[in-house]
């Protein structure tokens, strides 16, 4: 439990027996009401429930559950990850099968004696008490908190079919209905484990470092951040960690979807979860087991599965009045006719009490967080980290893609390609008051000209009262003079430009080449020319955009030239260069206006666009806290061709859901035809229930293939 507030908390309880919309609909309507309960959030996939209180509340509400028949378990707020709360109940299919059996003796025993004996009404009886009990105990505590729920509906047709003597059919539906929830609830749980299935990925024992420099393995649950661990060739690796000894190629392909190892050597990151494949190496540990980034991921999907997607919430919406009216229908069918028009009463009871059976919305209702789930879950695989079902639909509707350059086009570690120094000054000296700057920076385009000189054996001196000037430069004092390092922008806003600077920073960036200058008091000291490379991935990935019908722009800080070198080499609609972050968040702005857009970055100036984009996609986010935590689709590697991928899958699972929301309303239509023409018997409707709550979840596990 954590504290939002001094007034208000917020728990998360994990309730073993919440499967179906059934127990959230009981659920909700119990505590929604309650003094000092403000907000519940369900998530029926990972049978759990969010409950923001007053701080005296949660007792009652645990009472409350209690009274419901749930035993609710509290989770541990300082766990990465929600655990999925256990089924106390574990399925005894000997009874059931004993149920069966009575069942199908009675149906036999009815259908030789041509009608009901005290035989036929035993068998009956047995087959409902030892396969329906626990229905008929939800169905009254449903009916005693005046929620009609599926239980509550069921017990209510089977009572009624045994009052009006069809004893047989009564213990067939009985029995059917149980045996649905069992298969329904097996079902989920493909879906409830498909992502984390993914910490069995992790070793539970790693070799580490004892304090008297000897070597053993302890559980991996037990070490501490900072440890020294040694990995074997073939190994999981159990946490993750900075490589500080040793080289090695690793698969970490649950982590960022990359198909290829990846090389690494001493200060690379590796990630728990992954595969050690040739050499052997020593990491220092940066994360213990509960916040490792494979268990920071599945926490994210996790938390997204709670958040409802359009279709959820209409669906929701709809079953809400979906049950009640057909309740009060069955009722009409039931008394109406008989009192109106003197039909048979037993005749129209029953057809009303197919009815009863048919209104259960839970086909209609499981097959859209099943879908989402299995969406999230196979694009989590592929390292796309999606931050909730409104996005994972959303993606489909993509018009406009806006990428930053630095890093998502280009591979982001341009190197020096030219020099040259004005005014007859020193080389050296500038070189070193260049290097002394650009080495104070993150930029790219900095760090190259930084690791240039470090190269060449260049000096640096000590900068006092540095500054960064977000899309211009860096600024600093050397020796008691101020110095700038900066863009075209910078030194046209200073006032140092020139015609022939003019023209020999337009030569270099029609080149494709990015140039920052060193400032002095008086004049421009010396330029650097810096160059990208863009990445391979970068032209498939926007031909596959291309090909998806989405247009593309290209945002950049870096000038205009270089802008549109860079878009014509990867095949981009549009470059915009010369851009702040405001000016990015302005563009994002325009195009949003003309329908979905998204943006990809990698940087801390694309925050406000990556903010304002109807779908903010951050790059290369495996290990990084921030990303992870802001962006709405994370992207775990640099691989932009998991852009197109993702919206193939948006796709699909917006085809999946209108294919489960149409068959399951089409086969209740039907059968809520056949019941009112007098064609439907209640085991057929059972079974047309069961049958598309298992179409609808098979449909959406088809998802966890793509």
């Amino acid at each position: 439990m954590s504290g939002d507030d001094s007034e208000v908390q917020s728990t998360v309880l994990a309730i073993a027996k919440m499967d179906c919309p059934t127990e959230e609909s009981l659920i909700r309507s119990k505590l929604a009401g309650m003094t000092g309960v403000s907000a519940l959030d369900f998530n029926l996939v990972q049978r759990t429930l969010s409950v923001r209180h007053a701080p005296d509340a949660l007792p009652r509400v645990l009472a409350a559950l209690k009274s419901l028949g749930f035993d609710a378990e509290v989770c541990d707020a300082g766990t990465a990850t929600t655990p999925t709360a256990p089924d106390s109940s574990r399925t005894n299919w000997w009874w059931l099968a004993i149920s069966g059996l009575a069942s199908a003796l009675a149906e036999l025993v009815y259908w030789l004696n041509a009608g009901n004996n005290w035989v036929v009404v035993a068998l009956a009886l047995f087959a409902i008490l030892t396969g329906g009990l626990s229905t008929y105990k939800k169905g009254w505590i449903a009916l005693r908190n005046r929620n009609l729920n599926m239980n509550a509906l069921m017990s209510i047709a089977v009572t009624g079919a045994m009052v009006i003597g069809h004893w047989p059919e009564a213990a067939m539906v009985m029995v059917l209905f149980a045996l649905a929830e069992v298969i329904e609830a097996k079902s989920l749980d493909h879906a409830r484990n498909a992502i984390r299935g993914l910490l069995d990925l992790t070793p539970e024992r790693a070799t580490v470092q004892q304090a008297d420099g000897s070597w053993a393995e302890i559980e991996a649950a037990t070490i501490a951040i900072g440890s020294r661990v040694r990995v074997k060739p073939g190994e999981r690796i159990a946490l993750d960690g900075k490589v500080i000894q040793g080289r090695s190629t690793v698969n970490q392909a649950p982590i960022t979807g990359e198909s290829l190892p990846v090389e690494k050597a001493e200060g690379n990151l590796v990630f728990a979860g992954s595969i050690n494949e040739s050499g052997s190496f020593e990491y220092l540990v940066t994360a213990v087991a509960n916040q490792s980034t494979l268990a920071r991921i599945i926490h994210t999907v996790e938390a997204a599965q709670g958040r409802r997607a359009p279709t959820q919430r209409f669906v929701d919406q709809f079953a809400r009045w979906y049950t009640p009216i057909v309740f009060v229908v069955a009722l009409a069918v039931a008394f109406l006719p008989p009192i109106l028009l003197g039909a048979p009463w037993l005749v129209w009871i029953y057809r009303a009490l197919v009815l009863l059976v048919i209104a259960c919305p839970c086909a209609l209702v499981i097959s859209t967080p099943v879908s989402i789930v299995s969406g999230l879950a196979a694009a989590a695989r592929h390292g796309i980290l999606i931050k909730g079902g409104v996005y994972l639909e959303g993606g489909r509707k993509l018009i406009w893609l806006a990428l930053d350059k630095t890093g998502t086009i280009t591979h982001g570690k341009p190197a020096q390609t030219d020099w040259e120094v004005y005014g007859g000054l020193d080389n050296a000296l500038c070189r070193r008051l260049a290097a002394s700057l650009a080495s104070r920076s993150d930029h790219p385009v900095s760090q190259a000209v930084a690791e240039a000189a470090r190269i060449d054996g260049v000096s640096l001196e000590n900068v006092d009262e540095f500054e960064a000037l977000p899309g211009r430069g860096v600024r600093g004092v050397i020796e008691g003079k101020l110095y700038l390092l900066g863009n075209h922008r910078l030194v046209e806003e200073i006032g140092h430009c020139s015609k022939e600077l003019d023209a020999r920073l337009d030569a270099l960036e029609r080149q494709g080449k990015t140039v920052v200058m060193l400032i002095g008091d008086q004049h421009v000291m010396a330029l650097f020319a810096v160059a990208d490379t863009v990445k391979d991935s970068s032209r498939t990935a926007v031909a596959d955009l291309h090909r998806l019908g989405i247009r593309t722009v290209m945002l950049t800080g870096d000038n205009p030239h270089t802008a549109e070198a860079i878009a014509g080499q990867v095949g981009i609609d549009q470059a915009r260069g010369n851009l702040l972050p405001e000016d990015k968040l302005k563009a994002v702005e325009t195009f949003a206006a003309t329908g979905t857009v998204g943006m990809v970055g990698d940087g801390i100036n694309d925050a406000p666009a990556l903010a304002r984009a109807d779908i903010g996609f951050a790059m290369g986010a495996a290990g990084t806290d921030t990303a992870i935590e802001t962006a709405d689709v994370a992207l775990m590697d640099d691989d932009l061709r998991k852009i197109p991928m993702f919206v193939r899958l948006s796709r699909a699972t917006a085809s999946v859901l209108t294919q489960n929301i149409v068959l399951a309303l089409s086969i209740k239509a039907i059968f809520l035809v056949l019941a009112l023409t007098g064609r439907a018997t209640m085991w057929m409707a059972v079974f047309a229930d069961m049958g598309a709550s298992l179409l609808v979840v098979l449909n959406g596990l088809r998802l966890l293939r793509k």
